[in-house]
């Protein structure tokens, strides 16, 4: 059972991380190990050539691994992103939410490791990869 629900993480993120609600995404699942966030694909979302950004996807691995990490352990505002690398995979639909699945590689007491893997609603086909490490304040 994860230490915080998603209605304490957005509570959490209302007070103390605004950009991150206003982002439009939402949490579809959360448990202890893993977290599937959903964007909704809007049109300052979207590129010239009609495909998902790539600022877009990085923000939404970003949040998502925030979000499964604070999960976990608890509102700990200061974990932060000590390295975020993303492969972008194949052109997202413009028209289809993006789905951010975020799991743990590996959770330790100072830093956490895991990835997210981005796909298009309704198809299991992923569009990117990320993974991430966050820096754990003592």
């Amino acid at each position: 059972m994860p230490k915080m629900t998603s209605d304490e993480l957005y509570a959490f993120v209302e007070s103390d991380f605004p950009q991150v609600v206003g982002f439009g995404m939402k949490i579809e699942k959360l448990t202890d190990d893993d977290l599937i966030l959903r964007l909704p694909v809007k049109t300052e979302h979207l590129r010239p050539g009609g495909t998902v950004s790539g600022p877009t996807l990085m923000t939404l691995a970003d949040a998502g691994f925030y979000l499964l990490l604070l999960g976990r352990i608890g509102p700990v505002a200061l974990a932060v992103t000590t390295n975020l690398n993303i492969n972008f995979l194949r052109k997202p639909a413009a028209h289809r939410d993006v789905l951010a699945h975020a799991r743990f590689l590996k959770l330790g007491k100072r830093l956490a490791v895991g990835d997210v893997t981005f796909t298009s609603d309704g198809s299991d086909d992923a569009v990117a990869h990320a993974v991430l490490t966050y820096s754990i304040p003592a």
